[in-house]
């Protein structure tokens, strides 16, 4: 049988397995699901488990190993797309239908050709979920910054200002969430208190999840 390597409870209805980039195994179940039926949906689960799993453990590109080739795949938003280098197109880059195009006159500064295109999107998306979150949980932050912070994924100001790395952009939707809670968080303790974590586990109660994807995959998350 599988190992689980943590369990989520939330009040969820259903049960959902999640195979982390390690291969990590993480269970999100309803709150009052025993451990016996969790542990028996692992076991019938057991060899799309493995399949995921070694899927999940080949090593992705991480910051300067591109190469910037046709085929060449590079995250959006948690998914990775495909590059194709194409002649004749007068943006640098553009995004269509799930592939990447780099102009070929381009591809001599492909790397920051990305960068821009990554920040631009950054600079595009992200705020607007600031606002929804904050919007949803009751908080009102001041400015919303997009920044090039390598170390850091996003900081809250003593003014309340909302800092985001562009990087984000290409980490997976429910990661990108909690970065943003957790500085939303910042706007009423500005520590990492026991409190401060007891109000993100309110506002997102599978935020583990999430902080422990960044550990695991934060690497991978530059261009």
């Amino acid at each position: 049988m599988p190992e689980i390597d943590q369990i989520v409870r939330s009040k969820r209805k259903t049960i959902a397995l999640v195979i982390q980039r390690d291969g990590a195994l993480i269970v999100r179940a309803p709150l009052r699901m025993p451990e016996k039926a969790i542990r028996e949906m692992v076991a019938q689960k057991a060899e799309w488990i493995a399949r995921a799993q070694a899927k999940m453990r080949a090593n992705p590109p991480i910051a300067g190993t591109y190469k910037f080739i046709d085929g060449e795949k590079f995250l959006l938003m948690g998914a990775r797309h495909p590059l194709k280098i194409v002649k004749n197109q007068r943006a640098n880059l553009t995004f269509e239908a799930g592939t990447i195009f780099l102009a070929e006159k381009a591809h001599p500064r492909a790397r920051e050709a990305f960068t821009l295109w990554y920040r631009k999107l950054a600079a595009t998306l992200l705020p607007g979920r600031v606002e929804a979150l904050a919007r949803k949980h009751g908080f009102k932050p001041g400015k919303i910054r997009i920044t090039s912070a390598r170390t850091r994924w996003g900081s809250c100001s003593s003014t309340g200002t909302i800092s985001l790395t562009w990087r984000l952009i290409m980490a997976p939707p429910e990661v990108i969430d909690y970065v943003i809670i957790h500085e939303l968080a910042h706007l009423d303790i500005k520590n990492h208190s026991k409190t401060f974590w007891q109000a993100v586990a309110v506002l997102l109660p599978e935020y583990k999840t999430h902080l422990a994807w960044l550990k695991n995959n934060g690497q991978t998350l530059d261009i």
